[in-house]
């Protein structure tokens, strides 16, 4: 696991881009209501505005598109129109990160961005990544990239310019389940490593911990046994304090800590 060291994620400012298809392009007109209105660009590039019609609107920039539409209103509607033209959705140009990042998705690709500040903007590595390599897909090429070159040897030209439609690949290690439910922060399942252990305080702390409402000398675990359920009751004070030992989770378990009645 590596403890990610950012770049400052600096964006290029939003008037250097150029619109492409099905990006979703937000209009205002002073004083002509009609104009105001949302627009996704289509496929071929062009846009349908009240008044005006189709126009092309890929490879401008909000500011060229503003000046082509003030244009045109100049011509048949309004002497000064005061158009403002605000990108939404930069759906023509984005990235993808799946695997052991905190939230794989799309991100935009504005200007230029590397693969550190895109894994940055997904929110950096989670503890199950799976060994140093990171495969960027690009159509129909693959390009390897181990993560050492870049935080361990600090070598630049490891950290490669990342491109619209990319696919950025974490590998993840294979992931076993508990369930802790009830009187805690963050309810629901807890993943570890499949090769992993983890005992069941520490599965608690993975949940956030004990809520002020838990009941900490009555926590429930429920597991699966040859098709039976077996249920176990546990006084986690009497662990914390040392007085009884931890217990190991299996994959599959439930811990249920309830509600304290005072």
């Amino acid at each position: 696991v590596f403890a990610l060291m950012f770049f400052a994620l600096c964006l290029p400012a939003e008037e250097d881009y150029r619109i492409g298809p099905k990006d979703l392009i937000e209009f205002s007109v002073f004083k002509l209501e009609e104009m105001n209105t949302q627009v996704r660009v289509s496929s071929s590039g062009f846009i349908t505005l009240p008044l005006l019609g189709k126009l092309k609107a890929e490879g401008l920039t909000a500011f060229e598109l503003e000046e082509l539409v003030a244009d045109k209103l100049r011509e048949k509607y309004i002497k000064e129109p005061q158009v403002t033209v605000f990108i939404k959705e930069y759906i023509s140009r984005r990235a993808f990160v799946i695997g052991a990042v905190h939230r794989p998705g799309a991100y935009q690709i504005l200007g230029d961005k590397n693969l550190v500040q895109l894994l940055a903007e997904a929110g950096g590595l989670t503890e199950f990544v799976a060994g140093n390599d990171v495969t960027v897909v690009r159509g129909q090429k693959e390009i390897n990239v181990d993560l050492r070159d870049i935080f361990d040897e600090f070598k630049h030209e490891a950290n490669i310019e990342i491109l619209p439609d990319d696919l950025v690949i974490v590998p993840q290690e294979r992931t076993k389940y508990i369930y802790v439910i009830g009187e805690v922060k963050n309810p629901g399942l807890t993943g570890i490593k499949k090769a992993g252990t983890i005992t069941l305080l520490e599965a608690i702390a993975r949940a956030g911990g004990f809520t002020e409402k838990a009941a900490k000398s009555n926590v429930i675990f429920h597991r699966k046994e040859k098709g039976k359920i077996r249920i176990f009751k546990f006084d986690v004070k009497e662990i914390i304090y040392g007085k009884n030992k931890d217990f190991a989770v299996q994959e599959g378990d439930i811990i249920y800590v309830k509600e304290s009645i005072f």
